[in-house]
């Protein structure tokens, strides 16, 4: 019984320490200014270089919800419908979703391993004997730079879809145009569809980004450390994107 107890207040302790030591890695990372080249270097490698993955999910998601939307609602008639379904579905829940765990899987397993890469190497180290903070010159431009492109590539991605899902229903299984975009325009409100997704995105973005930036930056600095830091990156972002979603529609929605 000692024996037991012991070991939940050592587990209890090193959660706590884990948990000071991010949030002291986040206060790190967000104090103090960044150089703007870093800051646009960053923006293409973790933004622009993810755009096409982006686009093709988009616009395979709209696909399948065209195909999908389309056959429920003609078992009633609704096939008028298939503009809002897609767009609230896709506006409300599947654009921040879908984005962030293809962003977590692209973007965030990249900045783990390029930061675990440089420790491995000893290039952070280098850079505070140089007299460098590899905070401000390595972590907080790749922080911002993720905290800046996930809402861009949400819309990127829910326009891209919605574009998709207007190609199958109308141009492909003769849905009227029309009323396709009507019911799309009157059903979906700026502030509390398209608003709601931004605040999921910009929430998303910056959970999966501290996390990929934490765990290369205190990763074991070998090969299996790097690989099972990115592997972490990945589960534990996805796992926050999946939970946060729940916890914000139920405040958005309620």
């Amino acid at each position: 019984m000692c024996n037991k107890l012991a070991q939940l207040g050592r587990t209890g302790l090193a959660f706590l320490g884990n948990l000071g030591e991010t949030g002291c890695f986040l206060f790190l990372t967000l104090w103090g200014p960044i150089r703007c080249r870093d800051l646009v270097k960053q923006l293409y490698m973790v933004g622009v270089l993810s755009l096409v993955i982006i686009i093709v999910s988009g616009g395979f998601i709209g696909f399948v919800l065209g195909l999908q939307g389309y056959y429920t609602l003609s078992r009633f008639s609704a096939e008028n419908a298939l503009g809002q379904l897609i767009s609230l579905s896709i506006v409300r829940e599947l654009g921040p979703v879908v984005t962030a765990l293809l962003f977590a899987g692209r973007a965030g397993s990249s900045l783990t391993s390029e930061i675990g890469l440089m420790k491995a190497t000893e290039q952070l180290s280098a850079l505070e004997m140089m007299g460098v903070d590899p905070m401000r010159r390595i972590i907080a431009p790749r922080f911002w730079a993720g905290q800046i492109c996930m809402p861009v590539l949400m819309l990127i991605f829910s326009a891209v879809a919605i574009l998709g899902g207007y190609w199958v229903g109308v141009r492909w299984l003769g849905v009227d145009g029309g009323s396709f975009w009507n019911n799309m325009q009157a059903s979906v409100e700026f502030g509390a569809d398209v608003m709601n997704g931004l605040i999921k995105s910009i929430v998303f973005g910056f959970v999966v980004t501290w996390i990929a930036v934490y765990q290369g930056f205190y990763c074991m600095p070998t090969s299996e450390g790097i690989a099972k830091a990115t592997t972490r990156t990945v589960v534990y972002g996805s796992l926050a994107i999946l939970g946060l979603d729940f916890l914000l529609t139920a405040i958005m929605f309620h």
